[in-house]
């Protein structure tokens, strides 16, 4: 099962982005134990590129996905409620904490 991870990184250290996306990993495994969990790779490291580019590549990603976890506080960020009104328009099962 393809898993993309939707979280704010805004204002977070890559160990901090990288912490997080561990932990998810952790809880989507416990919520799908019969299941070989593949994380999509979203998060782009060292890519000084501008908000609109980022978005336009987490979405290109999103079509590759299983399942779609969305982290805390997802709601207060316009990329991840972007990638929010995608899983729900186009069906993608998603898990919101």
């Amino acid at each position: 099962m393809k898993l993309f991870i939707s979280q704010p990184m805004a204002g977070k250290t890559d160990k901090e982005i990288l912490d997080e996306r561990e932990r998810v990993l952790c809880n989507v495994k416990e919520l799908f134990p019969d299941k070989e969990i593949e994380v999509i790779d979203s998060f782009f490291d060292g890519e000084p590129k501008t908000p609109l580019w980022y978005l336009g590549e987490s979405v290109k990603l999103l079509g590759q996905a299983d399942i779609v976890y969305f982290c805390k506080d997802w709601e207060k960020y316009r990329e991840c409620c972007i990638e929010h009104e995608c899983c729900v328009r186009y069906s993608i099962k998603h898990v919101e904490e």
